[in-house]
Protein backbone atom coordinates (compact mmCIF):
# COMPACT_ATOMS: atom_id res chain seq x y z
CA UNK A 1 0.00 0.00 0.00
CA UNK A 2 1.48 3.44 -0.83
CA UNK A 3 2.47 5.86 1.95
CA UNK A 4 1.93 8.90 -0.31
CA UNK A 5 -0.05 11.31 1.66
CA UNK A 6 -2.00 12.29 -1.92
CA UNK A 7 -2.68 8.89 -3.27
CA UNK A 8 -5.52 8.07 -2.00
CA UNK A 9 -7.42 11.97 -3.19
CA UNK A 10 -9.73 12.59 -5.63
CA UNK A 11 -8.49 15.75 -6.27
CA UNK A 12 -7.49 15.38 -9.77
CA UNK A 13 -5.06 18.01 -9.51
CA UNK A 14 -3.49 17.57 -6.09
CA UNK A 15 -3.18 14.12 -6.59
CA UNK A 16 -0.87 14.42 -10.37
CA UNK A 17 0.37 17.41 -8.98
CA UNK A 18 1.78 16.16 -5.54
CA UNK A 19 1.01 19.05 -3.63
CA UNK A 20 -2.32 20.74 -1.31
CA UNK A 21 -3.76 23.50 -2.85
CA UNK A 22 -2.27 26.59 -0.83
CA UNK A 23 1.00 25.22 -2.38
CA UNK A 24 -0.30 25.46 -6.36
CA UNK A 25 1.93 27.84 -8.59
CA UNK A 26 1.86 29.35 -11.60
CA UNK A 27 4.13 26.87 -13.00
CA UNK A 28 1.73 24.18 -11.45
CA UNK A 29 -0.72 25.20 -13.34
CA UNK A 30 1.02 25.55 -16.72
CA UNK A 31 2.76 21.73 -15.66
CA UNK A 32 -0.38 20.28 -15.47
CA UNK A 33 -1.64 22.04 -18.29
CA UNK A 34 0.48 21.06 -20.28
CA UNK A 35 0.54 17.30 -19.35
CA UNK A 36 -3.02 17.25 -20.09
CA UNK A 37 -3.21 18.69 -22.72
CA UNK A 38 -5.72 21.90 -22.07
CA UNK A 39 -7.34 23.49 -24.94
CA UNK A 40 -9.03 25.82 -23.10
CA UNK A 41 -8.89 27.83 -20.20
CA UNK A 42 -12.24 29.40 -17.90
CA UNK A 43 -11.92 32.31 -15.49
CA UNK A 44 -14.51 32.21 -13.46
CA UNK A 45 -15.86 34.69 -10.84
CA UNK A 46 -19.23 35.76 -8.92
CA UNK A 47 -21.22 39.12 -9.98
CA UNK A 48 -23.72 41.09 -7.65
CA UNK A 49 -26.75 39.07 -8.97
CA UNK A 50 -24.92 35.46 -7.08
CA UNK A 51 -24.39 33.90 -10.33
CA UNK A 52 -21.46 32.36 -10.97
CA UNK A 53 -19.78 34.42 -14.43
CA UNK A 54 -17.22 32.45 -16.91
CA UNK A 55 -14.57 34.26 -18.86
CA UNK A 56 -13.06 31.55 -21.91
CA UNK A 57 -9.63 31.73 -23.22
CA UNK A 58 -9.11 29.25 -25.92
CA UNK A 59 -5.44 28.39 -25.30
CA UNK A 60 -2.80 28.70 -28.36
CA UNK A 61 0.31 28.25 -26.83
CA UNK A 62 2.31 28.10 -23.64
CA UNK A 63 3.01 31.78 -23.88
CA UNK A 64 -0.16 32.71 -24.33
CA UNK A 65 -1.17 30.88 -21.25
CA UNK A 66 1.57 32.68 -18.93
CA UNK A 67 0.17 35.68 -20.31
CA UNK A 68 -2.77 34.67 -19.13
CA UNK A 69 -1.50 33.30 -15.78
CA UNK A 70 0.51 36.30 -15.29
CA UNK A 71 -1.83 39.34 -16.07
CA UNK A 72 -5.25 38.05 -15.90
CA UNK A 73 -8.07 39.99 -18.37
CA UNK A 74 -10.13 43.49 -17.79
CA UNK A 75 -13.76 42.94 -17.39
CA UNK A 76 -17.05 45.29 -17.79
CA UNK A 77 -17.42 46.06 -13.81
CA UNK A 78 -20.23 48.48 -14.82
CA UNK A 79 -21.92 45.17 -16.07
CA UNK A 80 -21.31 42.85 -12.93
CA UNK A 81 -22.05 45.08 -10.28
CA UNK A 82 -24.25 48.07 -9.78
CA UNK A 83 -21.86 50.27 -7.73
CA UNK A 84 -19.31 50.73 -10.50
CA UNK A 85 -20.25 53.60 -13.26
CA UNK A 86 -19.98 53.04 -16.64
CA UNK A 87 -17.91 56.07 -16.80
CA UNK A 88 -14.78 54.02 -15.07
CA UNK A 89 -16.02 50.50 -15.03
CA UNK A 90 -12.97 48.45 -16.27
CA UNK A 91 -11.91 45.87 -13.87
CA UNK A 92 -9.41 43.46 -13.73
CA UNK A 93 -10.05 39.50 -13.05
CA UNK A 94 -6.91 37.93 -11.39
CA UNK A 95 -7.05 34.12 -10.98
CA UNK A 96 -6.19 32.07 -7.98
CA UNK A 97 -4.33 29.37 -8.57
CA UNK A 98 -5.21 27.27 -5.46
CA UNK A 99 -9.02 27.15 -7.06
CA UNK A 100 -8.00 25.64 -10.63
CA UNK A 101 -9.97 22.43 -11.32
CA UNK A 102 -10.48 20.25 -14.31
CA UNK A 103 -13.41 21.31 -15.62
CA UNK A 104 -15.84 17.62 -15.87
CA UNK A 105 -18.16 18.86 -18.19
CA UNK A 106 -16.60 20.20 -21.40
CA UNK A 107 -15.86 17.47 -24.35
CA UNK A 108 -12.26 19.51 -25.03
CA UNK A 109 -9.87 19.44 -21.90
CA UNK A 110 -10.67 22.66 -19.96
CA UNK A 111 -9.25 23.85 -16.89
CA UNK A 112 -11.19 26.59 -14.94
CA UNK A 113 -9.85 29.21 -12.58
CA UNK A 114 -11.60 31.81 -9.83
CA UNK A 115 -10.62 34.78 -10.09
CA UNK A 116 -10.44 37.88 -7.62
CA UNK A 117 -10.95 41.67 -8.64
CA UNK A 118 -8.60 44.57 -8.64
CA UNK A 119 -9.69 47.98 -9.60
CA UNK A 120 -8.00 50.56 -11.68
CA UNK A 121 -4.85 51.20 -9.38
CA UNK A 122 -3.83 47.26 -8.87
CA UNK A 123 -5.63 47.06 -5.67
CA UNK A 124 -8.50 44.88 -4.25
CA UNK A 125 -11.60 45.86 -5.54
CA UNK A 126 -13.05 47.50 -2.04
CA UNK A 127 -16.55 46.45 -2.72
CA UNK A 128 -16.51 43.18 -4.26
CA UNK A 129 -17.83 40.97 -2.20
CA UNK A 130 -14.74 38.40 -2.39
CA UNK A 131 -12.64 41.68 -1.02
CA UNK A 132 -15.14 42.28 2.30
CA UNK A 133 -14.82 38.73 3.38
CA UNK A 134 -11.08 38.96 2.89
CA UNK A 135 -11.27 42.20 4.70
CA UNK A 136 -13.54 40.52 7.53
CA UNK A 137 -11.20 37.46 8.46
CA UNK A 138 -7.64 39.55 8.14
CA UNK A 139 -9.97 41.85 11.12
CA UNK A 140 -10.90 39.19 13.24
CA UNK A 141 -7.52 37.27 13.00
CA UNK A 142 -5.70 40.86 14.05
CA UNK A 143 -8.22 42.32 16.32
CA UNK A 144 -8.55 38.61 18.68
CA UNK A 145 -5.46 36.41 17.83
CA UNK A 146 -8.21 33.71 16.72
CA UNK A 147 -8.79 32.46 12.52
CA UNK A 148 -12.17 31.08 11.36
CA UNK A 149 -13.30 28.19 9.40
CA UNK A 150 -16.66 27.22 8.08
CA UNK A 151 -19.08 25.12 5.95
CA UNK A 152 -22.14 25.38 4.49
CA UNK A 153 -24.82 22.50 4.15
CA UNK A 154 -26.29 22.88 0.70
CA UNK A 155 -29.85 21.53 0.32
CA UNK A 156 -32.21 21.73 -2.37
CA UNK A 157 -35.12 20.10 -4.05
CA UNK A 158 -35.00 18.15 -7.24
CA UNK A 159 -37.84 17.38 -9.55
CA UNK A 160 -39.43 15.50 -12.55
CA UNK A 161 -42.68 13.95 -13.17
CA UNK A 162 -44.29 12.02 -10.50
CA UNK A 163 -44.97 8.55 -13.27
CA UNK A 164 -42.89 6.01 -12.65
CA UNK A 165 -41.80 6.64 -9.39
CA UNK A 166 -41.49 4.74 -6.23
CA UNK A 167 -41.12 7.39 -3.55
CA UNK A 168 -40.63 7.87 0.28
CA UNK A 169 -43.83 8.90 2.01
CA UNK A 170 -44.39 12.36 2.30
CA UNK A 171 -42.47 14.29 5.21
CA UNK A 172 -40.60 11.38 5.65
CA UNK A 173 -37.64 10.95 3.36
CA UNK A 174 -35.01 11.27 5.86
CA UNK A 175 -31.43 9.72 4.61
CA UNK A 176 -34.19 7.26 2.66
CA UNK A 177 -32.40 5.32 -0.51
CA UNK A 178 -33.20 4.27 -3.89
CA UNK A 179 -35.54 2.66 -4.50
CA UNK A 180 -37.59 4.96 -2.74
CA UNK A 181 -36.35 7.77 -4.34
CA UNK A 182 -35.55 8.53 -7.88
CA UNK A 183 -32.34 10.83 -7.58
CA UNK A 184 -29.57 9.20 -5.57
CA UNK A 185 -27.24 8.65 -8.59
CA UNK A 186 -27.37 12.29 -9.87
CA UNK A 187 -26.33 13.17 -5.88
CA UNK A 188 -23.54 11.08 -5.88
CA UNK A 189 -22.41 11.20 -8.98
CA UNK A 190 -22.33 15.27 -7.88
CA UNK A 191 -20.48 14.26 -5.09
CA UNK A 192 -17.46 12.56 -6.73
CA UNK A 193 -17.50 15.65 -9.10
CA UNK A 194 -16.86 18.04 -6.60
CA UNK A 195 -14.46 16.09 -5.37
CA UNK A 196 -12.56 15.94 -7.98
CA UNK A 197 -12.77 19.56 -8.57
CA UNK A 198 -11.68 20.14 -5.31
CA UNK A 199 -13.83 20.35 -2.79
CA UNK A 200 -14.01 19.32 0.79
CA UNK A 201 -16.96 16.84 1.29
CA UNK A 202 -18.53 15.55 4.55
CA UNK A 203 -20.85 13.72 3.01
CA UNK A 204 -24.43 13.62 0.95
CA UNK A 205 -28.09 12.06 1.68
CA UNK A 206 -32.08 12.68 1.57
CA UNK A 207 -33.51 15.24 4.04
CA UNK A 208 -36.68 14.63 5.36
CA UNK A 209 -38.65 16.74 1.73
CA UNK A 210 -40.74 14.28 -0.42
CA UNK A 211 -43.85 15.05 -1.69
CA UNK A 212 -46.18 15.58 -5.15
CA UNK A 213 -47.63 18.69 -6.62
CA UNK A 214 -48.71 19.28 -10.19
CA UNK A 215 -48.26 16.14 -11.28
CA UNK A 216 -44.26 16.24 -10.26
CA UNK A 217 -42.37 14.59 -7.58
CA UNK A 218 -40.14 16.08 -5.46
CA UNK A 219 -37.59 15.31 -3.53
CA UNK A 220 -35.18 17.12 -1.08
CA UNK A 221 -31.44 16.01 -0.47
CA UNK A 222 -28.10 18.01 1.45
CA UNK A 223 -24.69 17.99 0.63
CA UNK A 224 -22.56 19.36 3.30
CA UNK A 225 -18.90 19.97 2.91
CA UNK A 226 -16.28 20.30 5.77
CA UNK A 227 -15.10 23.29 7.43
CA UNK A 228 -12.21 25.14 5.97
CA UNK A 229 -11.36 28.35 5.29
CA UNK A 230 -13.51 31.16 4.40
CA UNK A 231 -12.67 32.02 1.00
CA UNK A 232 -12.61 28.45 0.39
CA UNK A 233 -16.04 27.92 1.90
CA UNK A 234 -17.68 30.07 -0.57
CA UNK A 235 -15.86 28.08 -3.33
CA UNK A 236 -16.93 24.85 -2.02
CA UNK A 237 -20.44 25.70 -2.05
CA UNK A 238 -20.46 27.79 -5.76
CA UNK A 239 -18.93 24.46 -7.42
CA UNK A 240 -21.50 22.77 -5.64
CA UNK A 241 -24.50 24.53 -7.30
CA UNK A 242 -22.78 24.31 -10.18
CA UNK A 243 -22.12 20.72 -10.95
CA UNK A 244 -26.06 19.53 -9.29
CA UNK A 245 -27.15 22.12 -11.84
CA UNK A 246 -25.18 20.75 -15.09
CA UNK A 247 -26.23 17.37 -13.95
CA UNK A 248 -29.63 18.26 -13.09
CA UNK A 249 -29.87 19.63 -16.99
CA UNK A 250 -28.30 16.99 -19.14
CA UNK A 251 -31.37 14.62 -17.01
CA UNK A 252 -33.94 17.38 -17.51
CA UNK A 253 -34.87 17.44 -13.85
CA UNK A 254 -35.75 20.76 -12.46
CA UNK A 255 -33.46 21.67 -8.98
CA UNK A 256 -34.22 24.47 -6.62
CA UNK A 257 -32.35 26.22 -3.80
CA UNK A 258 -35.27 27.97 -2.97
CA UNK A 259 -36.35 28.03 0.85
CA UNK A 260 -40.02 27.33 0.46
CA UNK A 261 -41.61 24.96 -2.52
CA UNK A 262 -45.00 24.50 -0.71
CA UNK A 263 -46.23 25.57 2.68
CA UNK A 264 -46.44 22.64 5.00
CA UNK A 265 -43.39 20.88 3.55
CA UNK A 266 -39.94 21.15 4.72
CA UNK A 267 -37.68 24.25 3.38
CA UNK A 268 -34.48 24.24 2.44
CA UNK A 269 -31.89 25.83 4.37
CA UNK A 270 -28.14 26.81 3.52
CA UNK A 271 -26.79 26.34 7.51
CA UNK A 272 -23.67 27.55 8.35
CA UNK A 273 -21.03 25.69 10.81
CA UNK A 274 -18.37 27.45 12.35
CA UNK A 275 -15.47 27.21 14.60
CA UNK A 276 -12.60 29.04 15.80
CA UNK A 277 -8.96 28.33 15.83
CA UNK A 278 -6.24 29.50 17.66
CA UNK A 279 -2.56 28.00 16.20
CA UNK A 280 -4.19 25.63 13.97
CA UNK A 281 -6.20 23.77 16.57
CA UNK A 282 -10.26 24.26 17.04
CA UNK A 283 -10.57 25.72 20.00
CA UNK A 284 -14.29 25.34 20.47
CA UNK A 285 -14.15 23.60 23.51
CA UNK A 286 -12.13 23.78 26.57
CA UNK A 287 -9.64 21.17 27.91
CA UNK A 288 -12.76 19.83 30.12
CA UNK A 289 -14.55 19.14 26.77
CA UNK A 290 -17.34 21.55 27.32
CA UNK A 291 -17.99 24.64 25.41
CA UNK A 292 -14.93 27.48 25.56
CA UNK A 293 -15.61 30.86 26.90
CA UNK A 294 -14.46 32.52 23.07
CA UNK A 295 -16.89 30.07 21.47
CA UNK A 296 -19.71 31.15 23.66
CA UNK A 297 -18.77 35.18 23.34
CA UNK A 298 -18.60 34.58 19.42
CA UNK A 299 -22.42 32.95 19.41
CA UNK A 300 -23.23 36.21 21.56
CA UNK A 301 -21.74 38.61 18.90
CA UNK A 302 -23.65 36.45 16.40
CA UNK A 303 -26.73 36.60 17.98
CA UNK A 304 -26.27 40.54 18.32
CA UNK A 305 -26.20 40.98 14.80
CA UNK A 306 -27.88 38.12 13.53
CA UNK A 307 -31.20 39.97 12.07
CA UNK A 308 -28.95 41.97 10.53
CA UNK A 309 -27.10 38.88 8.90
CA UNK A 310 -30.57 38.08 7.36
CA UNK A 311 -30.10 40.94 4.73
CA UNK A 312 -27.42 38.48 3.23
CA UNK A 313 -28.40 35.48 4.10
CA UNK A 314 -32.59 35.55 3.10
CA UNK A 315 -32.58 37.76 0.63
CA UNK A 316 -35.70 37.05 -1.56
CA UNK A 317 -39.59 37.11 -0.06
CA UNK A 318 -40.19 33.34 0.09
CA UNK A 319 -37.31 33.07 2.36
CA UNK A 320 -39.07 34.39 5.14
CA UNK A 321 -42.21 31.96 4.44
CA UNK A 322 -39.45 29.54 5.95
CA UNK A 323 -38.58 31.06 8.85
CA UNK A 324 -42.19 30.22 10.84
CA UNK A 325 -42.30 28.53 14.07
CA UNK A 326 -42.69 24.27 14.42
CA UNK A 327 -40.66 24.40 11.21
CA UNK A 328 -36.86 23.22 12.66
CA UNK A 329 -36.19 27.05 10.93
CA UNK A 330 -35.36 29.51 13.95
CA UNK A 331 -37.72 32.32 14.17
CA UNK A 332 -36.58 33.74 17.42
CA UNK A 333 -32.84 35.09 18.49
CA UNK A 334 -31.21 32.34 21.13
CA UNK A 335 -29.06 29.49 20.92
CA UNK A 336 -28.85 25.34 22.09
CA UNK A 337 -27.46 22.86 22.18
CA UNK A 338 -28.45 20.01 19.31
CA UNK A 339 -31.93 21.83 19.69
CA UNK A 340 -32.90 22.92 16.45
CA UNK A 341 -35.48 25.13 16.62
CA UNK A 342 -32.74 28.40 17.92
CA UNK A 343 -30.46 30.44 15.69
CA UNK A 344 -27.54 28.75 16.69
CA UNK A 345 -27.25 25.28 17.55
CA UNK A 346 -23.94 23.53 18.67
CA UNK A 347 -24.18 20.08 17.39
CA UNK A 348 -23.26 16.50 19.25
CA UNK A 349 -19.64 16.90 19.43
CA UNK A 350 -17.83 13.63 20.61
CA UNK A 351 -17.93 14.80 24.07
CA UNK A 352 -19.27 11.88 25.99
CA UNK A 353 -15.81 9.86 26.71
CA UNK A 354 -16.65 6.74 25.72
CA UNK A 355 -15.47 4.61 22.93
CA UNK A 356 -17.54 4.02 21.11
CA UNK A 357 -16.15 2.56 18.05
CA UNK A 358 -13.91 0.31 20.41
CA UNK A 359 -17.49 -1.14 21.99
CA UNK A 360 -18.85 -1.37 18.53
CA UNK A 361 -15.80 -3.81 17.24
CA UNK A 362 -14.60 -5.45 20.49
CA UNK A 363 -11.52 -7.18 18.81
CA UNK A 364 -10.20 -3.30 17.75
CA UNK A 365 -8.09 -1.55 19.23
CA UNK A 366 -8.82 2.09 21.13
CA UNK A 367 -10.08 4.72 18.75
CA UNK A 368 -9.15 8.11 19.08
CA UNK A 369 -12.10 10.37 19.71
CA UNK A 370 -12.92 13.19 17.48
CA UNK A 371 -12.81 16.04 19.27
CA UNK A 372 -11.08 18.69 17.11
CA UNK A 373 -14.91 17.99 15.04
CA UNK A 374 -16.94 20.68 17.08
CA UNK A 375 -18.68 23.28 15.36
CA UNK A 376 -21.73 25.99 16.13
CA UNK A 377 -24.15 26.61 13.68
CA UNK A 378 -26.18 29.60 12.50
CA UNK A 379 -29.36 28.22 11.27
CA UNK A 380 -31.16 31.23 9.53
CA UNK A 381 -29.47 31.56 5.69
CA UNK A 382 -30.96 29.83 2.67
CA UNK A 383 -29.77 29.00 -0.86
CA UNK A 384 -30.73 32.94 -1.94
CA UNK A 385 -27.69 34.18 0.12
CA UNK A 386 -25.05 36.25 -1.10
CA UNK A 387 -22.12 33.83 0.19
CA UNK A 388 -19.34 36.24 0.64
CA UNK A 389 -21.33 38.66 2.40
CA UNK A 390 -22.99 36.45 4.88
CA UNK A 391 -20.23 34.92 5.76
CA UNK A 392 -18.00 37.96 6.28
CA UNK A 393 -21.05 39.20 8.39
CA UNK A 394 -20.32 35.93 10.56
CA UNK A 395 -17.07 36.59 11.03
CA UNK A 396 -18.03 40.33 11.56
CA UNK A 397 -20.28 38.63 14.45
CA UNK A 398 -17.29 36.60 15.95
CA UNK A 399 -15.04 39.65 16.23
CA UNK A 400 -18.44 41.84 17.94
CA UNK A 401 -18.63 39.17 20.09
CA UNK A 402 -15.39 38.69 21.15
CA UNK A 403 -14.58 42.05 22.13
CA UNK A 404 -17.98 42.75 23.75
CA UNK A 405 -17.24 42.91 27.36
CA UNK A 406 -20.81 41.41 28.35
CA UNK A 407 -20.98 39.43 25.86
CA UNK A 408 -20.99 36.26 28.62
CA UNK A 409 -23.67 37.46 30.38
CA UNK A 410 -25.39 37.74 26.71
CA UNK A 411 -24.76 34.28 26.24
CA UNK A 412 -26.03 33.31 29.47
CA UNK A 413 -29.44 35.10 28.84
CA UNK A 414 -29.91 33.83 25.41
CA UNK A 415 -29.42 30.04 25.75
CA UNK A 416 -32.42 27.81 25.39
CA UNK A 417 -31.89 24.45 27.31
CA UNK A 418 -34.91 23.15 25.47
CA UNK A 419 -37.35 23.39 22.62
CA UNK A 420 -38.14 27.15 22.79
CA UNK A 421 -41.51 26.48 21.56
CA UNK A 422 -42.44 24.08 24.46
CA UNK A 423 -44.65 25.02 27.51
CA UNK A 424 -41.76 24.93 30.05
CA UNK A 425 -39.88 27.91 27.96
CA UNK A 426 -43.50 29.59 27.19
CA UNK A 427 -42.32 32.15 29.69
CA UNK A 428 -39.12 33.21 28.39
CA UNK A 429 -39.92 33.51 24.89
CA UNK A 430 -41.70 36.71 25.01
CA UNK A 431 -38.37 37.82 26.07
CA UNK A 432 -36.59 37.12 23.25
CA UNK A 433 -35.80 39.16 20.18
CA UNK A 434 -37.54 37.98 16.82
CA UNK A 435 -36.42 37.65 13.16
CA UNK A 436 -37.65 39.82 10.79
CA UNK A 437 -40.71 37.94 8.62
CA UNK A 438 -39.85 40.13 5.44
CA UNK A 439 -37.03 41.50 3.09
CA UNK A 440 -38.55 45.37 4.33
CA UNK A 441 -38.20 44.62 7.66
CA UNK A 442 -34.42 42.68 7.19
CA UNK A 443 -33.62 46.09 5.57
CA UNK A 444 -34.38 47.77 8.44
CA UNK A 445 -32.44 45.63 10.79
CA UNK A 446 -29.77 45.62 8.99
CA UNK A 447 -29.71 49.61 8.78
CA UNK A 448 -29.51 49.80 12.76
CA UNK A 449 -27.00 47.17 12.87
CA UNK A 450 -25.03 48.71 9.38
CA UNK A 451 -22.14 50.70 12.73
CA UNK A 452 -21.23 46.97 13.34
CA UNK A 453 -20.83 45.69 10.07
CA UNK A 454 -19.13 49.13 9.14
CA UNK A 455 -16.80 49.01 11.69
CA UNK A 456 -13.07 48.73 10.48
CA UNK A 457 -13.95 49.54 7.44
CA UNK A 458 -15.16 45.92 6.59
CA UNK A 459 -18.20 46.37 4.73
CA UNK A 460 -18.08 49.83 2.93
CA UNK A 461 -21.21 52.12 3.27
CA UNK A 462 -22.52 52.12 -0.35
CA UNK A 463 -22.58 48.35 -0.09
CA UNK A 464 -25.19 48.39 2.81
CA UNK A 465 -26.70 51.06 1.42
CA UNK A 466 -27.32 49.24 -1.96
CA UNK A 467 -28.17 45.94 -0.22
CA UNK A 468 -31.05 47.68 1.83
CA UNK A 469 -32.18 49.43 -1.21
CA UNK A 470 -32.71 46.23 -2.90
CA UNK A 471 -34.45 44.42 0.47
CA UNK A 472 -36.62 46.96 0.40
CA UNK A 473 -37.52 47.19 -3.45
CA UNK A 474 -39.55 43.95 -2.60
CA UNK A 475 -42.29 45.96 -0.82
CA UNK A 476 -42.98 42.65 1.14
CA UNK A 477 -43.84 43.58 4.48
CA UNK A 478 -46.62 41.21 5.81
CA UNK A 479 -46.67 39.08 2.76
CA UNK A 480 -47.02 35.44 5.14
CA UNK A 481 -50.50 37.41 6.58
CA UNK A 482 -51.84 38.55 2.84
CA UNK A 483 -50.69 34.76 1.80
CA UNK A 484 -51.95 32.73 4.66
CA UNK A 485 -54.37 30.13 2.99
CA UNK A 486 -54.64 31.35 -0.07
CA UNK A 487 -52.68 28.50 -2.03
CA UNK A 488 -52.85 29.89 -5.83
CA UNK A 489 -51.49 33.16 -4.84
CA UNK A 490 -48.84 31.46 -2.43
CA UNK A 491 -47.73 29.30 -5.60
CA UNK A 492 -47.52 32.49 -7.61
CA UNK A 493 -44.93 34.12 -4.99
CA UNK A 494 -42.50 30.75 -4.74
CA UNK A 495 -42.30 29.80 -8.75
CA UNK A 496 -41.38 33.71 -9.07
CA UNK A 497 -38.41 32.54 -6.93
CA UNK A 498 -38.10 29.18 -7.56
CA UNK A 499 -34.72 29.92 -9.45
CA UNK A 500 -33.02 32.10 -6.16
CA UNK A 501 -29.37 31.53 -7.70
Amino acid sequence: MSDNKFSMSPDTLVRQLQKTRNEFTKEDIITFAEANCIEMVNFRYLAEDGKLKVLNFVITSKEHLENILNCGERVDGSSLFSFISAGSSDLYVVPRFRTAFLNPFEEIPTLDIFCSFYDAEGKPLASSPENILKKAHNDLKEKTGYSFKCMGELEYYISAPTEGIYRAPEQKGYHESSPFIKWEGLRREALMLMAECGCIIKYGHTEVGSFESNGMSYEQHEIEFMPVDPEDAVVNLLIGKWIIRKLAARDNALVSWAPKIIQGNAGSGLHIHMLLEKDGKNICLDDNLKLSDPTRKAIAGVLDVATGLTAFGNTIPTSYLRLVPHQEAPTYVCWGDRNRSVLVRVPLGWTSGVDMVKDANPFDGASKPAFGKQTFEFRVPDGSADLYLLIAGLMVGCRHGLLKDNALDAAEKLYAPVDIFSDEYKDKIEALEQLPGSCFESADCLNEKRAIFEEDGIFPAGIIDAVIEHLKSFNDKGLNEKLLGKTDETLEVVNKFMHCQ
